[in-house]
C-alpha cells in the first residue's frame, strides 16, 4: 500500500518511477507470502542457534530494505538515518574502544536479530501498530465520516465564541476534541486548522500567533485520553502497564495542558484588546447539542468498555459498530456501503505512516538490544548529571525533543523509552511517571524547532514563515513544558494518591502555570516589567518543586508581584483619569 500511494516520483509520466513502484509492490507481496508460509518455523526457531536458510537471508535483507524505503517515502530521512546508524553500530561497534565497545557479531547474526527476532521488525512497535493502533485510527476515520468533526467544531464555536479572544479558544477546543480521536498532531492541524486559522486571523490575531495556537492545540490532543495516539499503546506494550491505567493517569496532565494554553490565549487577547467573534457567526449551543448530541455515544461506549477492562482492539471495533448503527437513525450522516468503504479506505491510508515508523523503530530496538547500548547510555547520563534528578530530567527532555524532530510520536517515544527510561527508574521514579514523562515530551517535539512538524503544517495554512511559527508555538506552549516535571515531583497528578493529595497537586500546578504564563506573555493585571517577568518565571519553578516550604515561598513571590503590579496598575489608572479631568 505504501508503494502504491506514496510514489517514487510525483510525475505520473516518469516511466522509471512507475516501474520501481510496481517492482517494490511485487517484492513486498513476495516477502509477505514468504513470511506467512514460514511463519510457524520462524516464530518457534531459536534466534542465534537455528541456522537461517539461503531463502531466509534473501527475503530478510529484502524486507529490511523495503521497510527502510517505505519509511523514507512516508516520514523522511530522519528516522531511517537513526535506524541506519544503529545497524552500522551493531555491525562495526566492536572496533570501538571504551564504553562504546560491544561484542563482535557476524552480518548474519545482525540480520537474524533485525528480520527474524522479536527485537527487530517483528517487535512490540509493529505488534502494537497492527493490533491496537490500526483499530483506533480506523475508529477515528469512521467518527470523522459520521459528521462528528463538524459537530465538535460547531460545539467549540458555541462554547468559546463569545469570550475574549474567542477565535483562538475555538481552535483550542476544536483541536482538543478532534485530537482525542485522531492522535496525530499533523493530521489534527490539517483538519481543524483549515477553519480555525483563517477565523483567528479575521478577529485580529497575527498569522504567526494563529498558526502557533493551532499547532499547540493540535499537539495537545495526543495527550488526552481516551486514545492519546499510538504512544499510549506502545507504552502499555513496553511497560506491561494496562492501557486503562495509562489513560486514567494521563487525564489531569492533558487537562492542565489545555488550561495552560487557554490562559496564554486569554492573556494575549486582553493584552492586545482583541475583539470577540461576530455574534452572527456563533451558533446556539442548545441547537448544536440538539442536532449532534448522539456523536458523544461512541466516545461514551469507548470509555466505558475500556474502564470495564475490555481489550483496546475489541473496544475499538465495538465503537465503530456503534457509530454505524447510530448513523442509521439519522438523515444526514447515514452510512451507506460506499461511505463505509470510504471510511475504511481513509483509515487504512492513515495507518501507513504509523506502521512504517513502528517498523523503523523496530530496527533501532534491535540495534539497542543486541549491543547493550541502553545500559551504557544509562551510565553516561548518570555520569553527566551526577545522579541528580532535575539535571537528569532535563537531559532526558532534550533527548526526547532531539529524537522527535520530524518523526512520528510513536517512533520518538520508543527510541527514548529504550534509551532513557531505565535511567529515570533507577533514580526512584515510578515506571508510570518515567514513561509518561517521555511520552509527553515525545509529543511536544511536534512544536519544538528546528523541525516542528505540527507548526510547519499550520504555517502552510496561515501562509507564514514556518520557522517563525515554530518559535511562536514553543513560546505559547512553553508553560506546558513544566507539567511533566509537575507529575514527577507530585505523583498524585497521575491519580496516584488520596483525594487531598490530588487536589493539592492540581492546585500547585495550576498556580505554577499561571505564574509562568504571565511571565512569558508579559501581562497580569497590566503590562509587566522585565524584572517582574523574571520573578514570575522563578516563582513558577519554586511552586512546582517537590518541597512544600519552597512551594510556599514561590507562592509568596507570586503574590508579591501580583499585588505590587495591581497597585501600580491602579495608580496608573488614577493618573490617567486625573489627566483626562484636567
Amino acid at each position: 500500500m505504501t508503494f502504491f500511494i506514496y510514489r517514487f516520483s510525483n510525475s505520473e509520466e516518469s516511466t522509471i518511477g512507475v516501474l520501481l513502484d510496481l517492482l517494490f509492490m511485487l517484492l513486498s507481496a513476495c516477502c509477505g507470502i514468504y513470511y506467512t508460509v514460514h511463519s510457524d518455523r520462524i516464530a518457534t526457531r531459536t534466534v542465534g542457534i537455528d541456522q537461517l536458510t539461503n531463502w531466509d537471508l534473501l527475503f530478510g535483507i529484502l524486507f529490511i530494505l523495503l521497510c527502510i524505503e517505505a519509511a523514507r517515502r512516508t516520514i523522511g530521512f530522519g528516522i531511517i538515518t537513526i535506524a541506519l546508524i544503529f545497524i552500522i553500530y551493531a555491525l562495526f561497534g566492536h572496533h570501538l574502544t571504551g564504553i562504546w565497545h560491544h561484542h563482535e557479531m557476524t552480518k548474519i547474526e545482525v540480520l537474524d536479530q533485525l528480520a527474524f527476532s522479536f527485537n527487530g521488525l517483528w517487535g512490540s512497535p509493529i505488534a502494537v501498530a497492527a493490533s491496537f493502533v490500526f483499530v483506533f485510527v480506523l475508529f477515528g476515520s469512521f467518527l470523522h465520516y459520521s459528521g462528528a468533526s463538524q459537530f465538535f467544531f460547531d460545539l467549540s464555536i458555541a462554547i468559546a465564541g463569545r469570550t475574549k479572544g474567542g477565535a483562538a479558544k475555538i481552535a483550542i477546543l476544536a483541536s482538543a476534541f478532534f485530537g482525542m480521536i485522531s492522535g496525530s498532531p499533523t493530521a489534527n492541524v490539517v483538519t481543524t486548522g483549515a477553519f480555525t486559522i483563517p477565523m483567528a486571523k479575521k478577529t485580529g490575531y497575527s498569522s504567526r500567533f494563529a498558526a502557533a495556537v493551532e499547532a499547540c492545540a493540535s499537539t495537545g490532543g495526543s495527550l488526552l485520553p481516551p486514545i492519546m495516539g499510538s504512544s499510549a499503546f506502545l507504552m502499555a506494550a513496553v511497560t506491561g502497564i494496562s492501557y486503562n491505567s495509562i489513560a486514567i493517569a494521563a487525564v489531569l496532565p492533558g487537562i492542565l495542558f489545555y488550561f495552560s494554553l487557554f490562559l496564554m490565549v486569554h492573556m494575549e487577547a486582553i493584552r492586545t484588546n482583541l475583539p470577540v467573534v461576530a455574534t452572527k457567526n456563533i451558533p446556539d449551543i442548545k441547537k448544536v447539542l440538539k442536532l449532534g448530541w448522539y456523536h458523544f455515544i461512541p466516545l461514551i461506549v469507548l470509555v466505558t468498555l475500556l474502564l470495564k477492562g475490555t481489550s483496546p482492539s475489541r473496544t475499538g471495533i465495538y465503537a465503530i459498530i456503534v457509530i454505524i448503527i447510530i448513523s442509521m437513525f439519522t438523515k444526514k450522516d447515514k452510512f451507506s456501503i460506499q461511505k463505509i468503504i470510504a471510511a475504511a479506505s481513509h483509515g487504512a491510508k492513515s495507518a501507513i505512516p504509523i506502521s512504517t515508523a513502528c517498523a523503523s523503530a523496530g530496527l533501532v530496538i534491535a540495534g539497542i538490544m543486541t549491543t547493550g547500548l541502553a545500559g551504557k547510555l544509562n551510565s553516561i547520563i548518570l555520569n553527566i548529571t551526577a545522579g541528580y534528578l532535575l539535571p537528569t530530567l532535563l537531559v532526558v527532555m532534550i533527548m526526547c525533543i532531539i529524537l522527535g524532530m520530524g518523526m512520528p510520536v510513536a517512533a520518538a517515544y520508543i527510541l527514548t523509552a529504550m534509551l532513557a527510561a531505565p535511567t529515570l527508574i533507577n533514580l526512584g521514579i515510578s515506571e508510570m511517571s518515567a514513561h509518561l514523562f517521555i511520552v509527553y515530551f515525545s509529543i511536544i517535539s511536534a512544536i519544538t524547532p528546528p523541525v516542528a512538524v505540527a507548526a510547519f503544517a499550520a504555517a502552510g495554512i496561515a501562509r507564514e514563515n514556518p520557522t517563525r511559527v515554530g518559535f511562536e508555538a514553543i513560546r505559547i506552549g512553553a508553560a506546558s513544558l513544566i507539567i511533566p516535571f509537575g507529575f514527577i515531583f507530585h505523583p498524585p497528578l497521575l491519580m496516584d494518591g488520596t483525594v487531598t493529595e490530588i487536589v493539592y497537586a492540581v492546585f500547585i500546578t495550576m498556580i505554577s502555570l499561571f505564574a509562568l504564563n504571565s511571565g512569558i506573555i508579559g501581562y497580569m493585571n497590566g503590562m509587566l516589567k522585565v524584572s517582574d517577568r523574571i520573578l514570575l518565571i522563578v516563582s513558577s519553578g519554586l511552586i512546582i518543586s517537590a518541597n512544600i516550604f519552597i512551594n510556599i515561598f514561590g507562592i509568596f513571590l507570586l503574590l508579591f508581584v501580583f499585588f505590587f503590579q495591581k497597585k501600580a496598575s491602579l495608580l496608573l489608572d488614577g493618573l490617567n483619569q486625573e489627566r483626562k479631568s484636567l
